[in-house]
This record gives structure tokens, C-alpha cells and sequence, in this order.
């Protein structure tokens, strides 16, 4: 079934003190007390967890894979610890987080349940950014009773999939000028096409564009992600083998198509996309199907909450308030 039947709505352009006040009001939830940590999990590999902020408690799924949550965080996305209680969490084997021997997706599935049974949370909202989305709908199809709620920003839920190069590769050639249209269906070739426009991008310094739309964004959040010595270890282990078919790919889970999914869980959700996402595609949300959701496609690129940050901290709070 389309996402399009579902005719989701869009939230209203509300004031941000009349959001804040709302989600303040809410008392379904224990206020968890600001902390920062190494949580030490069922397998002993040690994930680093932040808690800052009121209100309901978030989760912070991070990107990648193999990002981290300081440039989020620090990028804009603390503005949102005005109406919820931020947890960022840094995945296994990415940021300030210990590496380890497993990065299943069941496992790292485990890591967020532990991370919120220890920190005493009984219900948190899923918020997912990027490649996040994966491990975001995984967690809600296994723990639903547990999550108030998904927010899944600039999210996707089938990783390097062929549209992703077919859609990526044709905005490449556009911000380069050339009228191209790619009518192959056969991912070596269309692998083979990103790559090429992607050097081409480089030389010209335009890569950034497929990110963000300006470079000091990106040279902002370099400043930030090389400020302290960060671990890329879960990044590459799982990219490794998708740019390069001579190697075994030992989490092909990470690649399965999760859009599906999206149809059988039951917990309120918001979409929030960007008119220039060419990171995971300007259509990609269209592939969606929660029963209960809510999209808002906001002007901008992958990261909206950072160059478009006042609306999409209106967006998210909004939402919160609407469900609490």
C-alpha cells in the first residue's frame, strides 16, 4: 500500500513556547537526572550515553553507520532538550563507544534496550537520523510497549539500495550541469556511475551538495567530529564490503529492505524529510507505511537540524505535544 493513501497530515506552524509549555505538562514520565556515562552491556562492550534536558525521554539513534552523536547534539540538536530529555547514545564501535567483535543488528538492537533499562526510562521516543532509521524500526517492531513514539528524520530504511545510487548519481550530474538520465537497472553499473560522478563532483568540489547545501556546514561538522579521538570501527565494517564485491559482507541485514516493515508497527510516527536529500533520496519517504503517521517535508538537505533548525525543532516538539 502507498504512503500516499494514508494522506498524512501535516503538523501546524505553532509557537515554540506554546510547545515547550505543553510538553512540560506532561506526567506519564519519570524525569531522568543529567548524566554522562559509560553503560556497560550484556556483551561488556562499554557505549557512551548522554542524558540532558525535560521532558520525556529521547533516544538518539545516530547516522552512518559509524557516526557519532557530538555533532548532532552540538549541531542543534540540543535545542531540542527544551521539551524533551535528550538520551544520545553512541552506537558500538562509533564515537566515544568501545569496538567490538559483534555488530549485528539484533545486537545493537540489545544495546538501545539495556541503555534504556539501566538509565530507568520506562517508555522513549526513537529519534533516528540517517541510517539510523534501521536500527530505529527494528527496536520498535521488537520493544512497541516500550516506544512512545518514532521520529524519523532524514531517515532510511533500505541502505545503499539501487534508487539510492540511481537517484543520487542523477542529482550529481544535475548540480553538474548534465542533462542525464540512467535507464540501468544493474547495480554494478549504477555503482560504477556514483562513483564516477562523484569524482567529478570532487574535483569541482561539490560533494558537499549531496549533504548539506552549504560547505560550512560540513566544515562545521568536521570541526566537531575532530575534536577528540572517535572510534569508525562499526562504519567500517559494514560499508567495507558494499564498495567492494571481492569481500564477504558479514551483516547483509544491514542492506535488507525494512520499508515493509513500516506497516506493522503501531506506535505514533513522524516523518520529517527535506526537499534536497539526495543523501537517501528526495522520494524515499513515499516508501513508508506506519499506521499512524505524520510526515513533514520541510525545505533544506540531509541535515535539517542543522541548517534548518528552528523548524525542525518546532517539528519535533509539535509532534511530541500532539501525542502526549
Amino acid at each position: 500500500m502507498s504512503i500516499l493513501t494514508f494522506l498524512p497530515r501535516l503538523i501546524p506552524a505553532v509557537g515554540l513556547g506554546v510547545v515547550l509549555a505543553a510538553c512540560r505538562s506532561e506526567h506519564s514520565y519519570q524525569q531522568l537526572p543529567p548524566s554522562e556515562q559509560m553503560i556497560t552491556v550484556r556483551d561488556e562492550v562499554k557505549v557512551a550515553v548522554k542524558v540532558a534536558g525535560q521532558g520525556y525521554p529521547c533516544l538518539y539513534v545516530h547516522g552512518g553507520p559509524g557516526q557519532d552523536y557530538l555533532s548532532f547534539e552540538q549541531l542543534g540538536g540540543n535545542r531540542l532538550e527544551q521539551c524533551l530529555t535528550m538520551i544520545y547514545m553512541d552506537q558500538r564501535g562509533s564515537g566515544h563507544s568501545q569496538n567490538a567483535a559483534n555488530y549485528h543488528l539484533d545486537r545493537l538492537v540489545e544495546d538501545i534496550e539495556e541503555v534504556r533499562q539501566q538509565l530507568g526510562a520506562q517508555k522513549i521516543y526513537l529519534l533516528s537520523h540517517s541510517f539510523g532509521g534501521i536500527l530505529a524500526v527494528n527496536y520498535a517492531r521488537k520493544y512497541p510497549q516500550r516506544v512512545a513514539g518514532l521520529i524519523l528524520a532524514n531517515s532510511t530504511l533500505h541502505f545503499f539500495n539501487n534508487a539510492f545510487f540511481k537517484d543520487q548519481t542523477t542529482a550529481g550530474y544535475r548540480l553538474l550541469g548534465v542533462d542525464t538520465v540512467l535507464t540501468t537497472t544493474s547495480r554494478p553499473r549504477l555503482v560504477h556511475a556514483w562513483n564516477e560522478v562523484r569524482q567529478q563532483l570532487s574535483q569541482r568540489r561539490l560533494t558537499y551538495r549531496l549533504l548539506a547545501d552549504s560547505i560550512s556546514t560540513i566544515a562545521r561538522m568536521d570541526s566537531v567530529e575532530g575534536s577528540y579521538s572517535r572510534t569508525p570501527d562499526f562504519g567500517t565494517q559494514v560499508i567495507r564490503p558494499l564498495l567492494d564485491s571481492t569481500l564477504v559482507n558479514p551483516y547483509p541485514e544491514y542492506v535488507a529492505d525494512y520499508t515493509a516493515l513500516t506497516a506493522q508497527i503501531h506506535v505514533p510516527t513522524l516523518v520529517i524529510t527535506g526537499t534536497r536529500d539526495y543523501a537517501v533520496g528526495v522520494q524515499h519517504y513515499k516508501s513508508f507505511q506506519f499506521p499512524q503517521q505524520q510526515t513533514v517535508v520541510l525545505p533544506g538537505s540531509h541535515l535539517l537540524y542543522y541548517e534548518n533548525n528552528t523548524a525542525f525543532v518546532r517539528t519535533v516538539c509539535s509532534f511530541v505535544s500532539s501525542v502526549n
